[in-house]
């Protein structure tokens, strides 16, 4: 970030608490926002007509936008025109969703309306010791009866652990600058554009039998997905946003052939790579994220299904879990999934399977697609069976149904691959779908499921 004579800024004599105008962030030109300054950076009606115009100079000139802000929300002073200024803005940002990215770096307080808007954007970075809420520790007190910090309401450890706000965060604004840049260049600047091609040493058709390698020889045992994803991307490198949220899904930004990608995949490390309500929104967002910025999107599947629980079911597990399967379906960018493991039930349909409309889907030999496990199916299929019955039952079950072999006579497995092969098979496949475009049916907008 330059800040210094390269910088244009804008509406520079209007005071007030925002200041913007057009920068560079690691060589990238983007639109650079600052909500701070006198009064803890409250928002008066000139604030909101200035974010309003920084995020409309940012849709027009096709520039990302790139917000800090630490903001005590509207002054209290203007009367509702400093919420009706924070409303023009968030409309903009709104307007801007999809069409250009949006991140917000939050490096101090942050309470109210701004803390809104961290929800409209595409990544939120926090510093260390910033918080965000729209209603503080006094108003929770005096509602509730409970006590809280401003850290332990809305710090940005809360926020990167239990609510997902939080991408990323950092030290300082020094590495949230640094952590922006690298973030840029995966990305375009904007929708009709392509991501900027890296380059990189590392041979595309470089062998992946370590990758294989990690594959537990029990059903039940566990492995780290992100050293199967560190084998298969460029020099091993993973940009992981909410990693500490939703640990049973990965997400991760990385290259193949020098080519930025979205790897989506499910985490046996963590509640068995099972999908619930976290996962599934995480997965739903980033998906969405991809397909918007034109990003391929790859897809490793191990997971025995959603995770059961009255809790899941009374919260709306329905509802969210179609957020996933919803986010797939209407993806148009490049899709290769390939199934590691386990790929059972509903869970194994929303994970990008064939009939959610991916362009090529492989398997391992190790993969495992059906309903069910074979335990699960005989205890339904054979009550009465005794136990060595049911252990005869169970080997049958696996050898007629749970191999990747029967699937692909089916069509619903492209091709089963050995996994020395991944990289090579999957770089091969991106080359291919580089050109892929689809045509949109003419209606006014989608109906997610929120």
């Amino acid at each position: 970030m330059t800040g210094g004579t390269d910088r244009v800024a804008l509406r520079s004599l209007t005071g007030g608490t925002v200041s913007f105008g057009v920068d560079e962030i690691h060589g990238r030109r983007v639109v650079l926002a600052e909500i701070s300054g006198k009064d803890r950076g409250s928002l008066r009606p000139a604030d909101g007509e200035n974010l309003a115009v920084a995020a409309r100079t940012a849709r027009d000139k096709r520039l990302p936008l790139v917000c800090f802000v630490a903001s005590s929300g509207a002054a209290v002073d203007e009367g509702v025109g400093a919420v009706h200024g924070w409303g023009t803005a968030a409309r903009e940002f709104v307007a801007c969703s999809g069409v250009v990215p949006i991140i917000f770096c939050v490096t101090g307080p942050t309470v109210s309306g701004p803390a809104l808007l961290l929800g409209l954007a595409d990544i939120v970075v926090m510093v260390d010791d910033s918080f965000a809420f729209v209603s503080g520790p006094r108003m929770v007190s005096q509602f509730t009866g409970e006590e809280f910090s401003n850290e332990g309401l809305g710090g940005s450890t809360m926020h990167a652990r239990t609510t997902g706000v939080a991408h990323f965060t950092c030290a300082d604004r020094e590495g949230t600058v640094d952590l922006i840049g690298e973030l840029l260049s995966y990305l375009p600047d904007h929708t009709d554009a392509v991501p900027p091609c890296w380059r990189s040493g590392d041979p595309v058709d470089r062998p992946t039998p370590e990758a294989g390698d990690l594959i537990p020889t029990t059903a039940t045992g566990s492995y780290d997905v992100r050293d199967v994803l560190s084998c298969v991307v460029d020099d091993g490198h993973l940009l992981e946003p909410r990693e500490g949220w939703a640990t049973n899904l990965v997400t991760a930004l990385a290259t193949i052939a020098g080519n930025p990608v979205g790897l989506v995949a499910n985490q046996p490390q963590s509640m068995a790579g099972t999908l619930d309500i976290p996962a599934s929104q995480k997965g739903a967002r980033f998906v969405s994220f991809c397909d918007a910025f034109n990003l391929p999107l790859v897809t490793f599947v191990d997971t025995s299904g959603f995770y059961p629980g009255k809790d899941l079911e009374w919260r709306g597990m329905i509802r969210y879990g179609a957020q996933l399967a919803f986010a797939y379906a209407r993806a148009t960018v490049p899709r290769v999934c390939v199934t590691l493991r386990k790929a059972y039930g509903g869970a194994y349909i929303v994970m990008d399977s064939r009939y959610m409309g991916n362009d090529l889907m492989l398997a391992w030999p190790t993969a495992e697609i059906a309903v069910m496990g074979a335990k699960g199916a005989v205890e339904i299929l054979h009550r009465d069976a005794d136990p060595a019955e049911r252990a005869d039952l169970e080997s049958s079950y696996e050898d007629r149904l749970l191999n990747p072999y029967v699937a692909a006579e089916r069509g619903s497995v492209d091709r089963v691959i050995d996994p020395a092969d991944t990289r090579s098979e999957l770089a091969a496949a991106l080359d291919v779908l580089i050109g892929k475009r689809e045509r949109f049916p003419r209606r006014r907008h989608d109906n997610s499921p929120l």
